[in-house]
């Protein structure tokens, strides 16, 4: 075992988080079917808007239900599938419907929500929504028994920080100062904007302001149960068999965003099983300089070609130096015993299984 699997031994969540654009994906898929590997029972939640996790896994499709996946068409090469690994796809509006169905006092009140104007847009462009349901799914999985393992790609957020307070955001939104005006429309403040909101009425013939009203007013009977929840949430992400994995890129954006993400959890009682480090590129401890690899490289390949190539190479060099550096920094700011690199790949996704053995073969 790697000293990653040996930290996930045990563990009932794995989060995987980080900044945008670091190959979230790709590692959480890898995690997830190494776990699989392993004989457990593994659930992957991912957000790709790419759709390209899919067709990795074998599948035609994902959808918000996790789906099997067969190990014959995920062409695991020498990775033995021992246990079982089904994948979904999240789909942010119908969680939010799901969870509005589970919540509301009674069914009549769940369908004038789901039919409110101002629902259907907040429940999709709502700052927080993905990260929020990201979090009540996995919640409903893990509520819902049947894996020995969930594992969570967490949304392409700004920053990894939205995913720890979705639910404190979403939650006060609904519960603050907003929602006290329009369930007393008495107010000047609501007046006044009665009077901007009559003349769009006018001009487009829509009622926002009745919307608005009665959207707060319905939503004011889910908000005992959104509480609860929101508790229900905090308990889970910080219980001893959740585990976050950060994950980073060598740049400096995204490493800086580890540090930062690392030490949140740490100040929220979360726990964190080890950071990952993507798209690294490899340092040749041979290398010569680019005059010395040139000259090497001349009686095979002719001296303009042979100096091109060594030009190249010289500059993933530069790379890789910059890589090593950041590696190092991150490792001294987390003092991390469990900090995996994984190199720099062209083919991504299509290599999730020789990544997987990687990280927890």
């Amino acid at each position: 075992m790697s000293g990653l699997a040996t930290r996930l031994d045990g563990k009932r969540i794995v989060i995987c988080a980080g900044a945008g654009g670091v190959g979230k994906t790709t590692i959480s898929a890898a995690v997830a079917l190494g776990l699989a590997s392993q004989g457990l029972r593994v659930a992957l939640v991912t957000i790709d808007p790419a759709r390209r996790l899919a067709e990795a896994l074998g599948l035609d499709r994902l959808d918000n239900e996790p789906r099997g996946v067969d190990p014959a068409r995920l062409g695991a090469g020498d990775l033995r599938l021992r246990g079982e690994l089904s994948a979904m796809m999240l789909d942010v509006k119908r969680t939010f419907d799901e969870l509005v169905a589970l919540l509301a006092p009674d069914p009549a009140t769940a369908r004038a929500i789901l039919a409110n104007p101002v629902y259907e847009q907040l429940s999709t462009t709502l700052a927080g929504s993905q990260e929020y349901t990201a979090i009540a799914k996995l919640f409903e999985l893990e509520q819902r028994g049947g894996y020995d393992a969930i594992v969570l790609d967490t949304p392409p957020s700004r920053s990894a920080i939205d995913f720890l307070h979705a639910p404190e955001r979403l939650t006060g939104f609904l519960d603050g100062r907003l929602l006290a005006i329009f369930l007393a429309p008495s107010g000047q403040v609501l007046r006044a904007a009665g009077i901007v909101f009559g003349a769009m009425r006018r001009i487009t013939g829509v009622g926002l302001l009745d919307d608005l009203t009665t959207f707060f007013r319905l939503v004011s009977g889910l908000l005992a149960g959104l509480r609860a929840r929101a508790a229900d949430v905090e308990r889970l992400l910080t219980d001893q068999r959740t585990a976050f994995v950060v994950v980073s890129s060598p740049e400096r954006a995204p490493l800086e965003e580890a540090i930062h993400f690392a030490r949140e959890l740490e100040r929220n009682g979360m726990h964190r099983a080890g950071v990952i480090v993507n798209r690294v590129h490899p340092l040749d401890a041979g290398d010569l300089g680019r005059a010395a690899t040139a000259r090497r490289l001349a009686p095979a390949l002719g001296c303009a070609l042979a100096d091109a190539v060594a030009g190249a190479h010289a500059r993933v060099q530069l790379l890789a130096a910059r890589d090593r550096d950041a590696v190092d920094e991150l490792r001294a700011a987390l003092d991390e015993p469990a900090l995996a690199c994984v190199l720099d790949r062209e083919r991504d996704l299509r290599d999730i299984a020789a990544l997987a053995a990687e990280l927890l073969g």
